[in-house]
């Protein structure tokens, strides 16, 4: 064969050429665009973007970079410029319906539109209410998870890169702000701030903002929060809007002081941990406040949190404060209900492993601000994909690409029709016929489709 190439391997030779055939690497990913080109996103989106109406003749529309960069996520794109290399895929363009790929400048200056916070708040609060308005009302209501990550920066030239507390020290870095509804993994908001921003920076104007832009049909049952978020002020704001709460307290002297003093640890029924409670009023606080006070044998083979004291050795201590009544909830109670926070960090894990976080560090603040939370809303929508298909429990991003988004498909127009044919392999296209048929339905059903490739024989 004429201009090929050929390499041996395990005694046999290999020949290479060239294909005029339209292939793609990310056919898969049709069945999420699919899903997504029947809800309203496109329009949603285009009403929230700040940017002016482009007058080039070459033009693209801000929506078209926005999908392409949302495309680009789902395919493990780190940064800007590998989100432009999909401009190689002739799929990209007829699954997205845009024009073609943006590339890395025009991205750059797409993401650079984002000059302020109020054309972040203008762009993304319907964009957050659009993912949460998809949920379910709950009887019982959702539990909010606030938490904050610090994203790392070794050049630290971009602006709100600033050194930070991290745990490899002191370090170039952002640090972004988070809150998680915990029952279904979705990110409810997300602002940025400096890396230098204390954990606690600016959370009660966040948190106000989030529960005014929630859906009527959302409620929420209580909010869960490290050490960082014990202020004063917003434990007040929750008192006074009657949101129940459970928060860590920071171990303080006087605090230290009562755990090393006359205490009543009653035995619980988890081996190694004692709990006692008291009504407690630090110097900033109005009045006293439920405090649960948890301590764990270091012994025991199971790490439970909390924090050593030199004054009182073979103990791990954790303090609670919170606004949970006794009489419904015991302090062993009120340690399970937040203990369930602990998966809020798997969400962190998963925007910062599988939706790129950590890189999406642009030039300008408010610009690295839209991208993460561009970023977030994706991430969101494949919850709601996931949901869609009525899966239960998270699946992350990178499993989704290895079962569905990285399946190779052909791209023909027979007869003037776009046509995609999948490489899927015999075995498993019963599996790939469900979840067509579940994207495609016109009525709502509840029949799930299992959540790995079913082989057949």
């Amino acid at each position: 064969m004429a201009g090929t190439f050929e390499f041996k391997t395990n005694g046999k030779a290999i020949a290479i050429g060239f294909t005029e055939q339209q292939l793609s690497p990310h056919a898969g990913s049709a069945l999420f665009w699919g899903w997504l080109h029947r809800l309203d996103w496109r329009q949603t989106l285009t009403a929230a973007l700040p940017h002016p109406p482009p007058l080039s003749n070459n033009k693209l529309l801000p929506l078209e970079k926005a999908l392409a960069f949302m495309h680009g996520l789902l395919c493990e794109a780190r940064k800007l410029t590998h989100v432009s290399y999909l401009r190689r895929d002739p799929l990209v363009p007829e699954l997205l319906g845009i024009k073609r790929v943006a590339s890395q400048s025009v991205l750059t200056r797409f993401f650079q539109g984002f000059t302020s916070a109020g054309d972040n708040l203008l762009c993304f609060r319907p964009l957050w209410r659009w993912c949460l308005h998809r949920l379910p009302s709950r009887k019982e209501g959702y539990t909010l998870d606030l938490d904050s990550t610090r994203l790392l920066h070794k050049d630290g030239q971009q602006e709100g890169v600033k050194g930070g507390y991290t745990k490899q020290g002191v370090k170039p870095c952002l640090h972004p702000l988070l809150a998680v509804l915990a029952e279904v993994r979705l990110v409810a908001q997300l602002w940025l701030r400096p890396g230098n921003a204390s954990c606690g920076s600016n959370v009660t104007a966040f948190f106000l903002d989030l529960w005014e832009n929630l859906p009527g049909h959302i409620r929420l049952q209580g909010v869960r929060a490290d050490a960082g978020f014990c202020l004063p002020e917003l434990l007040d704001l929750w008192e006074q809007i009657k949101l129940p709460y459970v928060v860590v307290a920071q171990l303080s002297q006087p605090i230290q002081k009562l755990i090393k003093g006359d205490l009543k640890w009653t035995v619980t029924e988890v081996p190694g941990t004692e709990a006692a409670e008291l009504e407690y009023q630090a110097m900033s606080w109005p009045h006293p406040r439920r405090l649960v006070l948890l301590r764990h044998r270091v012994s025991d083979d199971t790490e439970r949190g909390g924090k050593k004291l030199l004054d009182v050795p073979g103990y791990r201590f954790q303090a609670l404060v919170t606004s949970l009544p006794a009489s419904s909830h015991p302090p062993l109670a009120v340690w399970r209900y937040y203990n369930g926070r602990a998966d809020c960090e798997n969400v962190i894990k998963e925007l910062q492993a599988g939706f790129a976080l950590p890189t999406l560090c642009l030039e300008k603040f408010w610009a690295t601000e839209a991208a993460l939370s561009l970023a977030s809303l994706t991430y969101n929508l494949i919850v709601l994909f996931e949901r869609h298909l009525g899966w239960q429990q998270k699946v992350t991003i990178q499993s989704l690409r290895f079962w569905l988004f990285v399946t190779a498909g052909v791209l023909s127009h027979p007869g003037g029709k776009t046509t995609v044919k999948l490489a899927v392999p015999p075995r498993e296209r019963n599996w790939w016929r469900r979840l067509w048929e579940k994207i495609l339905s016109p009525f709502p059903n509840c029949n799930a489709v299992e959540n790995q490739p079913a082989f057949t024989p």
